[in-house]
């Protein structure tokens, strides 16, 4: 906020509100005007370093969900990369799972089993998810470790950042920076590889092979990682991220949050009784809390939407009541209402199985059990069918009526299959080109069939559309049918 007395605009207003006739006795009003600025500019967070019991397991999420990211494209399956998601061939291997767009419930089914275990873990325990799994926070702790390790503790780095610079400074943030770029990169590399073969990939990285979109997505995705993790950090969390602005509404009174025991801590003071004789609560003031916080926030003004629910507050004051010789939990993970009325843990945790816990436990078991069923149950062959729009139908040799198809099977199995195509609902009709399809693992073909009917059958028909159904047949040995797909269709017979 600048006051800006002094500006031409704010002159003119006076000499206007002067010159302006007057009642008697009513004294002169200056008018002051005020700019206020919409928007404050940022100040870098120098978050300071922790240890404590919520930091090792958050460490334990970076390490789990990152050896996934990175070690997975790397695997192999029955000789072929293990998750892949083939784009040009339209085909998604997860292991042994071949998916095509067809099977786009499942990728739904995994969409609304994801919100609603959020949904769980934020009704029990807040941010979870923030905290300790998102990759917002991941890569975050990961750049913030690597910046700790170059360039030193956190007064370090504040006094560097306002001295001048000199040969270690120039040093240090180049190392940094290159730090920072090669593990972007390696990101984006990464990601490229769950939609191209990652071992190709590296091929064409060494050999400078790479196409134009893979060298734009390797280059966007590094960039969002670097941008992301290495400068905006808490902006993300604070601004960007539309869940810090809803989670409330998730939230209520037996929620699991960060919180400060005011009453417990209050009045803060280094001594054991403040100036006028009043004993002094447990907060020392020592403000570590703030300088841990990785979005700047004070957890002593309660709860904040900045607050991630990384818990590193905990930790410090954990620390800092061990020194001083008071009991841990000055901070800690509480309700509102066990705050408010002084439970204790057996209290507080016997009210976590409330209706909406319930509920959102009850709706996600019952997705995941249908999710998995349908995993099961799932014919390994999908089959599309496709009229030729050329010819919807003629009359071919010796008066038949014959109309023509164009049927794709897609094996969604990992070894080589034989299929059969036939026809129902339709009185002596006769297929051709379908008696014997084979397709090898995860191989999709379009086969032409022509289906006739007799003349004399055609005749008592009459013109028109007439329903019939095609059944796609996979055999095992001996040409015994084993599995059969049937998509419905029409028959037309002219006039």
């Amino acid at each position: 906020m600048t006051d800006s007395t002094n500006t031409p605009e704010s002159k003119t207003a006076e000499t206007a509100n002067q010159a302006a006739p007057q009642s008697p006795g009513q004294q002169t009003a200056h008018v002051h005007e005020q700019v206020v600025s919409l928007y404050k500019k940022s100040e870098k967070i120098y978050a300071r370093e922790v240890e404590g019991w919520f930091t090792r397991w958050r460490w334990v999420m970076v390490w789990v969900t990152q050896l996934v990211f990175y070690v997975t494209p790397w695997l192999t399956w029955n000789g072929r990369q293990a998750v892949l998601y083939d784009l040009t061939a339209r085909r998604f291997y997860m292991g042994g799972l071949v998916l095509y767009p067809q099977d786009f419930i499942f990728l739904t089914a995994l969409l609304v089993i994801s919100a609603y275990g959020l949904f769980l873990f934020t009704a029990v325990a807040g941010r979870l998810w923030c905290g300790y799994a998102c990759p917002q926070s991941v890569y975050t702790e990961i750049f913030m470790w690597i910046e700790n390790k170059i360039e030193g503790s956190r007064v370090k780095r504040m006094k560097m950042d306002k001295g001048p610079w000199n040969a270690e400074k120039l040093a240090r943030k180049t190392a940094k920076q290159t730090a920072w770029i090669a593990f972007a990169l390696w990101t984006g590399f990464t990601f490229v590889g769950y939609f191209t073969p990652i071992r190709v990939l590296a091929q064409e990285v060494v050999t400078l092979g790479m196409g134009p979109w893979e060298i734009f997505w390797v280059l966007f995705y590094g960039f969002a990682t670097y941008g992301n993790a290495g400068y905006m950090r808490e902006q993300v969390c604070k601004y960007m991220c539309p869940y810090a602005r809803f989670q409330s509404a998730m939230f209520d009174r037996d929620t699991l949050i960060i919180s400060y025991d005011v009453k417990r801590g209050e009045p803060r003071g280094k001594g054991k009784k403040s100036a006028d004789g009043a004993p002094q609560g447990d907060c020392v003031d020592c403000s570590l809390c703030v300088q841990v916080c990785p979005t700047g926030i004070d957890i002593r003004k309660g709860l904040q939407y900045e607050c991630i629910g990384c818990a590193a507050c905990i930790d410090v004051c954990d620390g800092v009541m061990d020194k001083i010789g008071k009991p841990r939990g000055l901070i800690r993970y509480a309700t509102l209402n066990s705050m408010d009325n002084g439970w204790g843990r057996k209290e507080m945790w016997a009210r976590v199985a409330r209706p909406r816990v319930m509920i959102y436990t009850a709706i996600l078991f019952a997705v995941v059990a249908v999710f998995l069923y349908s995993l099961y149950s799932r014919v390994p062959f999908r089959v599309d069918i496709v009229r030729d729009r050329g010819a919807l139908a003629r009359v071919v040799d010796e008066g038949f009526v014959e109309n023509v198809y164009r049927v794709q099977v897609m094996n969604a199995s990992e070894s080589k299959q034989k299929y059969r195509i036939g026809v129902e609902q339709l009185m002596q009709a006769q297929v051709s080109g379908g008696e014997e399809i084979v397709l090898g693992p995860a191989e999709a073909r379009w086969v032409p069939i022509a289906v006739r009917v007799p003349p004399d059958v055609s005749s008592r028909m009459g013109s028109g559309a007439f329903a019939m159904t095609l059944v796609v047949e996979q055999l095992r040995q001996g040409d015994q049918p084993q599995l059969d797909v049937r998509e419905k269709t029409t028959f037309m017979v002219p006039r």
